[in-house]
Order: structure tokens, then sequence, then C-alpha cells
């Protein structure tokens, strides 16, 4: 078996996904065309051109022209479907979806009818794909306040069977991060965890806030965490994980250079790393393409990979028995394929790919 056959047969978990940034660019177009009105291309070409991303500032304008694409129940729990779809293509068998509700809510949805769009979209993902989904709330952060008060009141009121956390996201210049300490804490007092994004598209501190400030479980992003010698200290010695997402840095031009992201200085510094999608749809990628990409850049064999699928267990919000059981999927993979290198006539595994410049 190859590095890349691993990969694919790795049982792994997502958690840092999006809803919209996860549509596929089929169902961007059927909803572009349900709604024309929106100004988003209706054509493959054409929107391939509208994903190509100047910058993070953009990116974000880009992600907000495409939410105006979800308008009723029945498109939230069609983009939940399709989520679990792809990400079972990768082999995902836990993955923590981030919902924008308040973005939703502004378009007219009700909270209810979103609630049972989400929950219905849940049950499907399970029974069609194999892929038990949990939810994240996050605040968009660039809309503020009022957006947070928004997001506060879905959780108390309609938060859906499988809500795991509340998280916080968006343009990190546009919104300190201790700006919604008050919101967090309260949907912990919910019984909520938090994930919060920081240190993608802004430095340091913004990593420490989100880990003061806010208590945060998870760090979405991180990277430029390595940066800071005492923060990289400090996220090793608690364990405190990053999700990782190496083509989001690329497309966003986060990271500029594809040698030389920022993953391979965590992974030596000891720091706790997950890898993730985040915008799937947008930046043309799956969870194997990540795992691909680390590998190669890392070089990591099936040890090393089976070690980030592990982090990723740990790190979930899932259930006890779903995290044994995934942690068994994984053991159970990786000594499948030692058996078969011991079996082999070389006795030696394949080596990593090269890194694909794209993630």
């Amino acid at each position: 078996m190859s590095v890349r056959d691993f990969i694919a047969a790795l049982p792994k978990t997502d958690l840092h996904l999006h809803l919209v940034g996860s549509a596929s660019v089929p169902t961007v177009l059927e909803l572009a065309r349900r709604y024309p009105d929106a100004g988003i291309p209706v054509e493959a070409d054409l929107l391939a051109r509208f994903y190509t991303f100047s910058d993070f500032a953009h990116f974000i304008d880009v992600c907000h022209a495409v939410d105006q694409l979800v308008r009723s129940p029945e498109d939230v729990t069609t983009l939940v479907i399709g989520a679990a779809r792809d990400a079972a293509v990768s082999n995902v068998r836990w993955a923590e979806l981030t919902v924008t509700a308040s973005t939703q809510l502004r378009a007219g949805i009700d909270p209810a009818a979103l609630r049972d769009a989400l929950e219905a979209g849940r049950a499907i993902a399970l029974r069609d794909h194999g892929v038990r989904l949990g939810y994240i709330f996050d605040i968009p952060g660039e809309f503020g306040l009022e957006a947070a008060d928004a997001t506060l009141l879905f959780l108390r009121d309609h938060a859906p069977a499988g809500t795991l956390a509340i998280g916080l996201a968006g343009l990190e210049q546009a919104a300190p991060r201790a700006m919604f300490a008050r919101h967090v804490e309260a949907a912990r007092e919910l019984g909520y965890r938090a994930a919060i994004h920081a240190g993608e598209s802004t430095g340091p501190a913004t990593i420490w806030s989100a880990l003061r400030d806010l208590r945060a479980d998870r760090i979405g992003h991180g990277v430029t965490a390595i940066a800071d010698p005492d923060l990289l200290t400090h996220l090793a010695l608690t364990g405190i994980p990053l999700e990782v997402c190496p083509t989001s840095n690329l497309r966003t031009n986060v990271v500029t250079d594809p040698a030389d992201h920022p993953v391979v200085a965590l992974l030596r510094a000891g720091v706790t790393v997950t890898l993730a999608t985040d915008d799937p749809g947008m930046f043309g990628t799956d969870l194997c393409r990540e795992y691909d990409y680390v590998a190669g850049l890392a070089g990591l064999g099936v040890d090393g990979l089976a070690q980030i699928a592990r982090a990723g267990v740990r790190a979930s919000f899932a259930p006890d028995d779903v995290k044994r059981e995934l942690m068994a999927a994984i053991n159970q993979t990786l000594a499948r394929e030692c058996a078969q290198v011991a079996g082999s006539p070389a006795g030696q595994p394949a080596g990593p790919p090269p890194a694909e410049g794209s993630g």
C-alpha cells in the first residue's frame, strides 16, 4: 500500500469545515441559477475565476456573496448533506460543521426551521454517507455584537441536536477576540465548548487573546504562532490543538510559498496539529489532499499520518464512544499496513508523495 493509498484508507475527522464554503461547484451553480439576483456566476469557468482570491479580505467578501444563496431551510439541508457526501470520499467519519446561523436568520429563515433543517441534514448524513456530524455556531466577527447576540440567542433557544460549540470567525482585523468574551462565556454556561479562529490573517497576539480572553478549547488556523517561541511552547505544553487548513492558507495568500507552510514548524515544535479543509468547495480540495500535501512537506510516513488522525480524534468534541470507535479504526488501518509491509519482499513502506504546490 502506498502512502496515498494509506491516506485514502485512514479514518479521519474534519474539525474545521464551514457549511457554505463546503458547497461543491455543482451545488453552488445550482443555487446561483435558482437565485440569479445574488450575482454569483452560473457557469463553472466563471465561478472558478470568482473563487480566485487576491487576499484574505477578498476571500471574506466572496464568502458573504455566496452566503446570499442560502435562503430557505431546504437550501441548508442540501448543503449539510452535500458536505457529508463530499467528506465521505476522504473517509471522514466525524466532521464538525461550522454554521453561521446569524447569516441564515438575517436571510429570513425562521430559527425553528433552521434547527429542523440542520437536524434533518445531520440524520441523512449518517444514514446515507456514514458521516457523523456535530455543529459549531460561529459569530462572524466583522458583523459585531449584533451578530454575536443573534448567535447566542439561537444557541439558547433553538440549538439543534448535535450542537457542540460556539465559534468565532471572519475578518480578525475587524473584531478583537476579547470583544466577544461575554458571548463565549454565556455559551459555556449553556454547556458548549469554544473553537476560535485566530492567527490566520493576524499575528500571535490574536492567538494569545483567544486563549486568555476566551479560554479557547481549540484554535482555528493559528499558523502565525510560529512567530512567537513562547506561544509555541505554551501550545505544546498545554496541548491546545490547532485546526490547520493548508490549502486554505495558500488560496487566500495567508501563506505565499507552498514549500514553506508553517505546519512543518508547528509539528516540529510539538504543537497538536489537526488537518482540516475549511472551505473545500471554494478551495478545490478535500481532506486526503491535505494529508497528502503535509505528508510530502513534512516527510511523514504512515505512522506520522496516523498520529495526525489520532490528534484529530482527541481534539474533537465527539462523544467518548465515538472517539473510541475512531481510534480503534485508525489503529486497525495502521496495523493492516504494518502487516502488509512486514510480509512484502522489501519489507519497507513506500516513501511519502512529493508536495503539491496547490496543497
